[in-house]
């Protein structure tokens, strides 16, 4: 067995100073640890990805009021940030455990400390797997679920895994036409009569993905998410035999979960969880127009998720009328589920904005056009303020992003980022 891995102090944020290399951060921050900063916004550079502290403390406490009304847990989706900081914000706001979505990320979790981690996905890994058990062997405080959807797959984890692991699993549930998990309940049920039987696997019950099944509110979309959502929470009751502790039952991305806690209601003496990780900062696009808790759902706006992120972009060429070129791009800005929106624009970076109506219409690598509507007015230098979807695919982009207080436009700490 190979040795355990290092702790994780070595990524706390804590130790991290700004670099050089960090992206838009300017000169007077090299060497100060990130989570003691004090600069005012206008001494960054463009573009930029900045996080708002006072959104994302409201939005941790509005799903913490959600879930606590609801009886549910929360392990969310670490994928989303990949900052171990957040994750520990999240921990401390009531959260049970973090999710993620690969052994590599499940290994840094554990790592930094997160007492509880599922890994919402197989590992099938055998490199992996091993490195996992040693830590779990090193750190019997802490616990690894993981998901399984195949005999094949435990067939690959009770080869590769030491005999004593203490891997917890969760049998997958899936649909038609979905993602990963068995299609059928006697397929599922087959898996986890195995490892309830297993000496190095511990069944912890069921798990699911509802978000595949759609990608809006459309009464459609509803009624397939709620029906496969039924089915599992029927799926994870009828394993209550074959578990000895609390089991589990696991679903829930940022967009329905709402849904998965309706399917959920009628469990009783089951720990319900629900993945949702984007909810910390929210967005201006995508999930803003299909979760749940968004003001767009006649939300009321205490009760509502706000956006969390935002960025900035400096104009830097009109080449001809009603286009603008901002000098934030693919490599800056997410524009997968949706290209940036304006929001405002003003003279100096984190001055007084004016509101700004028009489009993105494309994004380059490093350039986004910019059509301005009605008769604004855009000079050369000027610093627009762009909404932005999918959280997901923000944070990737980012090795460290400042967080700025929205009340004093200053930034007084920053959140590293892993990917």
């Amino acid at each position: 067995m190979p040795e355990p891995v290092p702790s994780a102090a070595r990524h706390r944020s804590s130790e991290r100073a700004v670099r050089a290399e960090d992206k838009s951060f300017p000169a007077c921050l090299l060497g100060r640890p990130i989570t003691a900063l004090d600069a005012p916004l206008s001494d960054f550079s463009t573009p930029l990805l900045v996080l708002d502290e006072q959104a994302m403390a409201h939005n941790l406490q509005v799903m913490a009021d959600w879930t606590a009304e609801r009886g549910l847990e929360l392990m969310p989706h670490g994928k989303t940030t990949m900052a171990p900081v957040l994750w520990r914000r999240q921990l401390a706001a009531g959260c049970t455990g973090i999710t993620l979505a690969t052994g590599w990320q499940a290994d840094l979790a554990l790592r930094a400390g997160i007492p509880t981690v599922q890994l919402a996905n197989a590992c099938a890994d055998p490199a992996l797997l091993r490195r996992l058990a040693a830590h779990l062997a090193a750190h019997p405080e802490q616990e690894l679920v993981c998901w399984a959807d195949s005999l094949s797959t435990i067939d690959l984890l009770e080869r590769e895994l030491p005999p004593g692991a203490r891997l917890g699993v969760l049998v997958e549930l899936g649909a038609d036409g979905a993602r990963t998990g068995a299609r059928d309940e006697a397929t599922a049920r087959e898996i986890a009569e195995r490892v309830a039987a297993s000496g190095v696997l511990e069944l912890r019950g069921a798990a699911g993905y509802e978000g595949a099944l759609a990608h809006d509110r459309s009464p459609e979309a509803l009624e397939a998410v709620s029906t496969y959502c039924r089915r599992l929470a029927a799926f994870a009751e009828s394993l209550r035999p074959l578990i000895d502790a609390t089991p589990w039952v696991s679903a829930g991305g940022s967009a329905y979960f709402d849904l998965v806690a309706d399917a959920f209601a009628p469990l009783t003496d089951m720990r319900a969880i629900l993945r949702s990780g984007a909810y910390i900062v929210h967005d201006s696009g995508f999930y803003r127009g299909i979760s749940p808790l968004d003001t767009t759902r006649d939300v009321a706006e205490e009760q509502a998720l706000a956006p969390g992120m935002r960025a900035y972009a400096r104009v830097v060429s009109l080449p001809e009328p009603g286009l603008a070129l901002l000098d934030a791009g693919k490599r800056d800005v997410p524009y997968d589920e949706g290209l940036p929106t304006p929001l405002g624009v003003s003279p100096t970076l984190g001055g007084p904005e004016q509101p700004l109506d028009g489009e993105i219409t494309a994004l380059n690598d490093q350039h986004a056009f910019l059509r301005p509507a009605g008769t604004a007015q855009l000079a050369i230098g000027d610093v627009v303020t762009l909404g932005l979807s999918h959280p997901c695919t923000a944070f990737d982009k980012w090795r460290l992003i400042p967080v700025v207080d929205a009340a004093t436009g200053t930034v007084r700490e920053a959140v590293e980022t892993f990917f």
